[in-house]
């Protein structure tokens, strides 16, 4: 799926930057996005022993580094071609496999070792179900990248149980409340893909970013500064989420 980058990568590369020749050079520089791209696989695999040993903070860190990568690789892709370097491997399948273990299995275990669900077995399996969807459907993004429902952001929703804590059974209505949003007939933004509300949503995107990684670097901040952090962070999220929701009601911008 990527969530926060497209790795069908066939189009051109970025604008004002060559690209590598088609040489031996080029199919070296495939090679190793494809490898970036793996590397979360990795992150996933350090995110999943950090939550075995009690690690959480560190486990939404390495969390946080693996949806980096997801949002770098993509460009990268399609700058380098490498879908027409490489035809036998298919980078959308390899995100799909990543993107899974990051963004939807491992934040789940980690909702369930932390205490932070009621029934947590069964919050587990709405989060892993729920999100079998989301990645099987072919129709999981509009024409001007806007996703349809709840992409299976389930990283994001377990770093907010975590960080605010605001209990067992409000951390279980959360979760039915977006695993059924997965179905419903809203959309959710790609800060990175919609063009539409660019430049701000991008500045958005930053902000929410920066609130959310200080909160989960440092955990003896003044009162002060965590309320600085938090508001950074949810009111970043809080416009994201009301983005989606505008183009929801709005529908999709008019060619011009």
């Amino acid at each position: 799926m990527s969530q926060f980058s497209s790795k069908q990568n066939g189009s051109p590369g970025s604008r004002g930057l060559a690209r590598p020749g088609d040489d031996g050079f080029g199919k070296a520089v495939a090679w190793a996005i494809h490898a970036f791209t793996a590397s979360g696989a990795v992150l996933a695999f350090l995110a999943f022993v950090s939550v075995e040993r009690g690690g959480y903070r560190a486990a939404l860190l390495w969390l946080g580094a693996a949806l980096i990568v997801d949002g770098v690789d993509g460009p990268l892709a399609r700058w380098a071609g490498v879908k027409e370097r490489m035809p036998g491997i298919d980078g959308t399948t390899l995100d799909l496999v990543v993107d899974y273990l990051t963004y939807v299995f491992v934040p789940a275990v980690l909702i369930w070792r932390a205490g932070l669900s009621l029934y947590a077995p069964v919050a587990v399996a709405a989060i892993l179900i729920s999100s079998l969807y989301t990645f099987a459907r072919t129709d999981m993004k509009t024409a001007d990248n806007f996703f349809r429902g709840f992409p299976a952001v389930w990283n994001v929703i377990a770093f907010y149980l975590f960080v605010v804590q605001p209990g067992a059974v409000v951390g279980a209505g959360l979760i039915a409340l977006f695993a059924a949003l997965t179905f419903a007939p809203i959309h959710f933004v790609h800060p990175v893909r919609v063009k539409r509300f660019q430049p701000w949503l991008g500045i958005v995107t930053a902000l929410w970013g920066l609130g959310s990684v200080a909160l989960l670097l440092f955990a003896a901040w003044s009162a002060m500064w965590r309320e600085v952090w938090l508001t950074l962070s949810v009111g970043g999220g809080v416009v994201l989420f009301g983005v989606g929701l505008v183009r929801s009601f709005v529908g999709e911008a008019r060619a011009t």
